[in-house]
């Protein structure tokens, strides 16, 4: 079985409609069982797709009536066999039930991607934001 030309992009197309729908359980389809998670936001390690997808859960319920559009840019990926690897700029806006932008965000991500009975997920994501050395605060925008 030949690998897709991206499947960090084929992957992150289904990341960013179970966001959108604000569905834990496709959310959580697009990684593997034994995924880890070294996400930028109060954890400092996730282990396991029922740790991960209750992060999910959280944050989708969270939003209330909100909506949350991922964007990608600059998502490149290296894949041999049923392996991949690959990076992104992925940004975050928060939309009002009308489509008002509210407010958005960036992250880099890290990813390692495992072909799974045919379809690629991520089994390691690593998000970053770089620190304001002077603030020590995240940059959450370029």
């Amino acid at each position: 079985m030949n690998a897709p030309a991206d499947p960090l992009r084929e992957v992150l197309a289904r990341y960013a409609q179970a966001v959108l729908a604000k569905d834990a359980d496709a959310f959580a389809a697009a990684y593997t069982d034994d995924v880890v998670v070294f996400d930028a936001w109060g954890t400092w390690s996730l282990r396991g797709i029922d740790a991960w997808r209750s992060v999910a859960a959280g944050w989708f319920a969270s939003l209330g009536d909100e909506r949350v559009v991922v964007g990608v840019e600059e998502g490149a990926c290296t894949a041999m066999h049923d392996l991949a690897f690959g990076h992104a700029m992925l940004t975050y806006a928060a939309l009002s039930p009308d489509g008002t932008p509210l407010r958005s965000l960036m992250n880099r991500v890290t990813y390692g991607l495992r072909r799974v009975d045919g379809e690629w997920k991520i089994a390691h994501e690593h998000t970053s934001a770089p620190i304001d050395h002077a603030t020590g605060k995240a940059i959450l925008h370029r």
